[in-house]
C-alpha cells in the first residue's frame, strides 16, 4: 500500500519523538544535544529549499494574479479589505492570549525558579521598531535582493507595481504573462520533489529538540502547555469557525483540505514551510489564484494569529511568574503596541520572544525572565505556527468571499 504524504509525515514525527527521547535519556545533555543538532540538518535542507522556492512563487502567482486584475483600484480595494481584516484577527488574537492567561494564571500555579540576574538569553530585549523603520522595511530597493533574501513583503510589493504595469501594457505583456505562468507551474511541480522530504524533515525536527529537552520538560510545564494549547484550540475552534459561520465559508472543510499545511507546519515548527502546499490547497478549495497570491503572502507578514496571542499570553505568564500585577490599563497599553510594532516581525529569527523581550523592558521585567520559557518555546512554536496557518487560510476565504468569487459555501456544499 502505497503511503500518502501526511501519513509519512506522522511516521517521521513520532520517529522523531521515539528516537530523540533515546537519544536524551541514554547520553548526557550536551551529546545528546550534538547528536540531536546533526539529525535537524534534514529539517535546515529542507526549510532552505522551501525557502528557495517561495519568493519565484509568491513572485509569480502574485504579477498573473494583478495582471489579470488589470486595474489598479481593485488591487487598492482588496489591499484595503485584507489589511482590515488582519488587523481585527490580530486584535481578537491578542486579546484571546491576554484572557486565556488572566483566566488560568499559570505562572501563580507553582513556584518558578527565578533565574540569576544577567543569565544570557540569546535574545535581545531592544526597543520596538518605530513606525518610520517599519514602512521604509516594506519597500525595496532591489527587487532581486528582496527574493535573494526571501523578504515576502518587498516581493509582495514589488510584484504589484510589476503586475499592474503588466497588466497595462496590454497586448505586450502576454506573452510575458504566459512565461510567468508557466514558471508559476514550474515551481508547484519543485514543490512536489521538495515535499517528499518533508517526512524526514519532520523526523529531524522532533530528534533535535526532543533529545535537548527531553519528554520531561513536558511535565514539568504541563498546565502552562494545557493552557496555552486551550487558548489555541478555542481561537481556532470557536473565533475561527464563528467567523466562518456568519461568513457561510465551510470551516471544517477547509481544515480538512490544508490539513497537510497544518501538520507539516506543526511539526516543523514553521509556518512559512507549508506556504507552497497552502497555496495548492486554497486552489483546489475554489479560492482564485489572485487572491490566494495576494492575501496569503500578506498574512505570513500581518496575520500571524498564534504568534500574536503567544506575545500577550507569554508576557502575561513571565509577569505573574516574578509576581508582578498587571493593571488593565497596562494591558491594554501592552495589547495596542503591539498590535502595532508586531507587523514587522515576519522572517526574523525567534521573532516572537524578540518582541516579548522588548515588551518586557517596557514593564521592567527582567530580561533573564525570558529563560523561564525557551526551554519550552519549541513546543509551544508548534502550536502557534498551525494556528497562523489556520488564521491565514480562513483571511484567504473571507477576502474571496468579500469579493463575491467562487468558493465552497456552507449551505451548498459545491462550488457557487
Amino acid at each position: 500500500m502505497k503511503l500518502n504524504i501526511t501519513t509519512k509525515i506522522v511516521i517521521g514525527f513520532v520517529l522523531g519523538v521515539i528516537a530523540g527521547q533515546i537519544l536524551h535519556s541514554t547520553s548526557d545533555p550536551e551529546t545528546a544535544a550534538e547528536i540531536g543538532n546533526k539529525f535537524q540538518l534534514l529539517s535546515k535542507v529542507f526549510l532552505k529549499l522551501i525557502k528557495m522556492i517561495v519568493g519565484p512563487l509568491v513572485f509569480s502567482t502574485l504579477v498573473v494574479g494583478i495582471a489579470k486584475l488589470g486595474d489598479f483600484r481593485v488591487v487598492g480595494r482588496i489591499g484595503i479589505k485584507t489589511l482590515a481584516y488582519f488587523y481585527f484577527a490580530t486584535i481578537l488574537s491578542l486579546v484571546v492570549g491576554l484572557v486565556v492567561v488572566n483566566i488560568t494564571r499559570p505562572g501563580t500555579i507553582q513556584s518558578w525558579p527565578r533565574p540569576a540576574a544577567g543569565t544570557s538569553v540569546g535574545i535581545e530585549g531592544k526597543k520596538l521598531n518605530t513606525v518610520e523603520d517599519f514602512v521604509l522595511h516594506i519597500f525595496p530597493d532591489s527587487a532581486f535582493r528582496a527574493l535573494a533574501e526571501n523578504e515576502i513583503l518587498q516581493i509582495v510589493v514589488f510584484s504589484l507595481f510589476f503586475g499592474v504595469a503588466l497588466g497595462a501594457i496590454g497586448e505586450k505583456g502576454k506573452g510575458l504573462m504566459k512565461a510567468l505562468d508557466a514558471l508559476s507551474e514550474l515551481v508547484f511541480k519543485m514543490v512536489g520533489y521538495v515535499m517528499q522530504l518533508a517526512p524526514f524533515a519532520v523526523l529531524g525536527a522532533m530528534t533535535a529538540v526532543v533529545a535537548a529537552k527531553g519528554l520531561e520538560i513536558l511535565v514539568s510545564y504541563a498546565y502552562l502547555l494545557v493552557c496555552f494549547y486551550g487558548g489555541l484550540l478555542f481561537f481556532i475552534f470557536v473565533i475561527l469557525a464563528g467567523i466562518c459561520a456568519v461568513m457561510r465559508i465551510p470551516f471544517f472543510r477547509l481544515l480538512t483540505q490544508i490539513r497537510e499545511a497544518l501538520l507539516l507546519s506543526f511539526s516543523t515548527a514553521s509556518s512559512e514551510a507549508s506556504l507552497p502546499q497552502q497555496i495548492k490547497a486554497l486552489e483546489d478549495f475554489g479560492i482564485p489564484p489572485r487572491i490566494i497570491g495576494f492575501v496569503l503572502p500578506l498574512g505570513y507578514s500581518f496575520n500571524l494569529d498564534g504568534s500574536m496571542m503567544y506575545m500577550t499570553f507569554a508576557t502575561g505568564f513571565l509577569a505573574q511568574a516574578y509576581g508582578v500585577s498587571l493593571t488593565l490599563q497596562q494591558q491594554i497599553v501592552m495589547l495596542l503596541t503591539l498590535m502595532i510594532t508586531s507587523k514587522g516581525i515576519a522572517g526574523v529569527p525567534r521573532a516572537s520572544l524578540v518582541v516579548i523581550a522588548g515588551t518586557m523592558a517596557m514593564f521592567d521585567l527582567p530580561p533573564e525572565g525570558l529563560a523561564l520559557i525557551l526551554g519550552i518555546d519549541p513546543f509551544l512554536d508548534m502550536g502557534r505556527s498551525a494556528t497562523s496557518v489556520a488564521g491565514n487560510a480562513v483571511a484567504t476565504c473571507i477576502i474571496a468571499k468579500w469579493e463575491g468569487d467562487s468558493q465552497p459555501t456552507e449551505k451548498e456544499g459545491v462550488t457557487v
